[in-house]
């Protein structure tokens, strides 16, 4: 494994695809808790981390190959997938052309169908990306990210995540946010061909990835089931890794003994 990619644990094939601006350690606290029963791939997104830059030219085709590329290089030819954030978008672009690889999906805090207000506000939020100070920017998305007690309870943590943000290339940062800014589409356009089992979650106060959209998203796939993480924001892997690794654990592994992974 390179610097810019982890695997661990033991069980079930499982590929984690984190959000725009952050990197394969997002996955930090949640890791942990699934390696007793999967085998944990992570990996930074290209124009992220330790991957390769990009231009405004990606698009979703060009993350599907860089994860093609790393089933290829583990040796896979099939596994769950989650998606988290843009990853998310990836995730359910990459089931929808991949059938044959994604045994089973996880969108957690994805977007789906913004409304036009919800479109303006992403907008808004990219060209202050391009535009503002960018610690005043990564202040502002922390804010909207993480909860008042978390933020309160582990300082270290949100900061972390901040110097995260800070330390992206602010063009490949750019290139990689404008995909996700406008990628309603691929997600509306593929969700009728994800045929595969598929747990969509989000945070019950997460102001960009809402209920609404997680509920939404839910009744537009053909096996699909919503659930909402009551108190929670956006940065559900992060606080509440326990409370995703149970709904991760019942979902992906739906014939194991409950007790034997409490």
């Amino acid at each position: 494994m390179s610097a810019s990619s982890r695997r661990s644990g033991h069980g079930e094939p499982l590929v984690l695809l984190h959000g725009v601006g952050l990197d394969h350690t997002l996955w930090d606290e949640l890791t942990p808790l699934l390696e007793p029963h999967f085998e944990v791939l992570r990996y930074d997104l290209l124009g992220h981390g330790g991957a390769p830059g990009v231009d405004d030219s990606v698009a979703v085709p060009d993350f599907i190959a860089q994860l093609d590329a790393e089933l290829d290089l583990a040796g896979w030819s099939r596994a769950n997938v989650l998606g988290y954030s843009m990853g998310g978008l990836i995730a359910g672009a990459y089931a929808a052309a991949r059938p044959q690889r994604v045994k089973r999906l996880a969108l957690l805090s994805t977007v789906f169908r913004r409304s036009p207000d919800e479109v303006r506000a992403v907008l808004a939020r990219l060209e202050a990306a391009a535009t503002q100070d960018p610690a005043a920017a990564a202040q502002v998305s922390l804010q909207r990210w993480f909860t008042p007690a978390f933020q309160a309870r582990r300082p270290e943590r949100v900061a972390s995540i901040g110097q995260r943000l800070l330390r992206n290339n602010r063009a490949h940062f750019l290139a990689a946010y404008r995909v996700f800014a406008l990628g309603d589409p691929v997600l509306a356009q593929a969700a009728p061909d994800i045929a595969c089992p598929v747990l969509v979650m989000t945070g019950e106060e997460d102001v960009g990835s809402t209920p609404r959209m997680t509920r939404e998203l839910a009744a537009a796939l053909p096996d699909a089931q919503a659930r909402v993480a009551a108190g929670q924001r956006h940065m559900l892997p992060v606080e509440e890794p326990a409370v995703v690794a149970s709904a991760l654990h019942g979902f992906f592994l739906p014939q194991a003994d409950e007790s034997s992974i409490s």
